[in-house]
């Protein structure tokens, strides 16, 4: 089993709780509340050492100096799950997409788009792996792990 190691950090839409494997790569970022979000375990390694890339760029990100994350990412999920968080990523700071959309960008059918919301709903590595940027077909704010009140956040914040 691989140690899981841990940091925190005060951001605007609340402390951070980010966790990396032992290459530092970050494996998760979560947010007081989240559904389906992690917390401390009793044998996870604080290391805050591993995480100054992330601290640096997750700072420039909430003072609008940071428009595109260059982290090693270690998501764990099905290979579906994974191909539509990559999806993720190809959505422009200050940009929305639609759950159909991201479906089509990896091939998936139209009878797919709930599997592709559960997808993304599922995301491990909120903020840094765009998920908030993904809205309903209709334009309204749908489902967001971390809350919608944080999701229209980070959306004013891209200027949305």
């Amino acid at each position: 089993m691989t140690n899981v190691h841990y940091a925190e950090l005060d951001s605007p839409v609340g402390q951070l709780l980010l966790t990396a494997d032992e290459s530092g790569a970050l494996t998760s970022l979560s947010v007081p509340g989240q559904k389906g979000g992690r917390t401390v375990q009793p044998d996870w390694r604080p290391a805050p050492e591993l995480f100054g890339d992330a601290r640096e760029q997750l700072t420039a990100y909430f003072a609008g100096e940071l428009k595109e994350f260059q982290l090693e990412l270690r998501p764990s999920g099905t290979d579906f799950r994974e191909k539509v968080w990559g999806a993720l990523d190809s959505v422009p700071y200050g940009a929305t997409t639609t759950y159909g959309e991201i479906a089509a960008r990896i091939g998936a059918s139209r009878v797919a788009v709930r599997a592709v919301g559960g997808a993304i709903g599922a995301n491990p590595l909120l903020i840094v792996r765009p998920c908030h940027r993904v809205i309903g077909a209709d334009g309204s704010l749908t489902g967001y792990a971390g809350g919608l009140e944080r999701k229209l956040q980070l959306l004013k914040l891209e200027g949305r």
